[in-house]
């Protein structure tokens, strides 16, 4: 006997099993996901499966756990032959009886916290919630803190009125050499905002962190290193729009290039952030703290494009979302890394590097030829200082060599 599962799947046998009458209700949700029809078959196909199986096994649906899904596969697995596609598939069922509150959350056993990672997870709660540093920096500056407090109590309760400033000074002494310029220079600034941390929460009244040695570099070394114009048009131009996903990048492209926004940025934008009335996209910056940005015609117009024409249909309330199934927004900015790679290579430039922020440096560069001041570039930027922006100062070579007095004695 056959059953019709949703008028999209057929299945040779009857639902049985505990978790039967949930097989509609995913078969819909799966078809939600944008998943193809062969993969919704297996999705559907698997879980009647194990239904079966545990009703086979006397298990109610309440019961079901983790473990399960992997002793069925066993199990199948001695009648035919596992697809690559059937765990991640039971994953996808077990995700949608979570949901439903048919099963319950897996209870795990809580891990012991020693001391040391106490102290430090206080430590990027204060940054977060005080100082509104953003996530990658808080990440950043963590491992040099743990290092520090392993260094000084082991395992023992961590006491901080008990730092001295050798303990501080022999870490970099230690670490800084095997370190890159910009590695030893974050670690001596996570040091001293621990220390001054410590020191705001009474730890100690001497400022210990006036005892971390300066790391020796000069000021602005490195010049931001920003794609050509001339490349930009040409990897934009390389962009086929007729595609859904074509007509996603290049929206995304223009994002990067017009507006000069980080790919966490383009990663995080959602539906609400852009106000079309008033031809504003609401940018939630590495602070945390949203600024607006004028949104330029052509950039609005690619990303209405996408919405109207190619984004696949959502719930979800990000505006980017993936082209194949699960349709989800992106997990992370690493998706918009992976579409400026491949923009580059099917445009057959060679620009600097491959990575996104490439485009936000050739905008603060475009735009300091084009007459801008600092001030103005770092409020495109959202930079939070002036100092971030300063390094664009002596971008425009050719600029400076115009303001440049003759050498004496230079007869030419």
């Amino acid at each position: 006997m056959k059953t019709i599962i949703n008028g999209q799947v057929t299945l040779s046998r009857p639902l049985e099993g505990p978790l039967a009458s949930q097989i509609t209700a995913f078969a819909k949700w799966s078809d939600a996901q944008g998943y193809s029809p062969y993969s919704l078959y297996r999705h559907v196909l698997l879980a009647s499966d194990f239904s079966r199986w545990l009703g086979q096994q006397g298990i109610k649906a309440w019961c079901v756990s983790s473990m399960h899904p992997q002793e069925y596969l066993a199990h199948r697995a001695r009648r035919v032959r596992i697809s690559k596609s059937d765990a991640p598939g039971l994953r996808h069922f077990m995700a949608f009886l979570r949901r439903e509150a048919v099963i319950g959350e897996e209870k795990t056993t809580p891990k012991t916290t020693t001391p040391v990672e106490q102290c430090v997870q206080k430590f990027a709660c204060y940054l977060r919630d005080e100082r509104a540093l953003a996530t990658a920096t808080i990440i950043n500056y963590l491992p040099f803190i743990r290092e520090l407090l392993k260094q000084r109590f082991a395992d023992k309760k961590v006491q901080l009125r008990d730092l001295s400033a050798s303990d501080v000074v022999g870490l970099v002494q230690r670490h800084a050499p095997q370190l890159g310029l910009k590695r030893a220079k974050l670690m001596t600034t996570a040091l001293r905002s621990f220390l001054q941390y410590a020191r705001y929460r009474g730890a100690f009244t001497l400022d210990l962190a006036a005892a971390i040695p300066p790391v020796a570099g000069w000021s602005m070394t490195s010049i931001p290193r920003a794609i050509p114009a001339d490349q930009v048009r040409k990897v934009l131009a390389s962009v086929d729009r007729r595609t859904p996903t074509g007509c996603r990048d290049y929206a995304i492209l223009l994002l990067l290039a017009r507006l000069g926004l980080r790919s966490g940025e383009v990663t995080r934008m959602e539906l609400d952030d852009i106000d079309w009335k008033a031809g504003v996209l609401r940018v939630h910056g590495k602070s945390g703290r949203p600024i607006e940005v004028p949104l330029p015609a052509d950039v609005g117009e690619a990303v209405v494009a996408y919405l109207q024409d190619a984004r696949p249909r959502s719930t979800n309330r990000r505006v980017f979302l993936r082209d194949k199934a699960p349709i989800r927004g992106f997990l992370g900015s690493s998706a918009v890394g992976s579409i400026v790679r491949r923009a580059i290579e099917r445009a057959g430039v060679s620009p600097p590097t491959r990575g996104a922020h490439q485009f936000r440096h050739a905008l603060a560069t475009e735009m300091l030829r084009g007459g801008a001041s600092l001030a103005e570039i770092g409020g495109v930027l959202g930079h939070q200082s002036l100092e971030t922006t300063r390094i664009y100062a002596k971008v425009d070579l050719d600029a400076l060599r115009a303001l440049a007095l003759p050498w004496p004695g230079d007869r030419s």
